[in-house]
């Protein structure tokens, strides 16, 4: 079973690759947004509804560079997870932000309030734009054998 939330399509995309690549009926694959180096709260409490089962996670974040970054959001997801179920494995990927990031990114740049690092967050959201792409499919793949 396949179960994903998704609110910019990334999660979507990721869900729909799984669908025509998987014949396991016996791991519930479980997909997120990022929100706040977390999943989004649907899939938080709909993880929590979960008892006796084999969990694959997957999911997108805007901020793509750091694997250690992805570990931390996984690990944080886990923190949701019943201790009856089993987290059989797991893949992030950057994914495509909305406009209004950049959007709100320019003005801060603008502003007297712009953050040091605000040059690599727009960057950042340039390079998102190509993702997730077939390079990241190759490895979902890869992560769910």
């Amino acid at each position: 079973m396949i179960h994903y939330f998704s609110q910019t399509g990334n999660t979507k995309l990721l869900g729909d690759f799984l669908k025509d690549n998987i014949n396991d009926s016996k791991t519930i694959y479980v997909g997120f947004w990022t929100d706040k180096g977390n999943a989004n709260q649907e899939t938080l409490d709909y993880l929590k509804t979960l008892h006796h089962q084999k969990i694959f996670l997957f999911g997108t974040a805007g901020f793509g560079k750091s694997e250690e970054y992805f570990k931390r959001i996984i690990n944080k997801v886990k923190e949701s997870i019943d201790s009856t179920n089993e987290v059989v494995g797991s893949f992030m990927c950057q994914g495509k932000m909305p406009d209004s990031v950049l959007q709100r990114y320019l003005s801060l740049k603008e502003s007297d309030k712009a953050p040091k690092n605000i040059d690599l967050l727009i960057e950042n959201y340039y390079e998102a734009l190509n993702h997730p792409n077939e390079e990241d499919l190759e490895n979902l793949k890869k992560a769910i054998v």
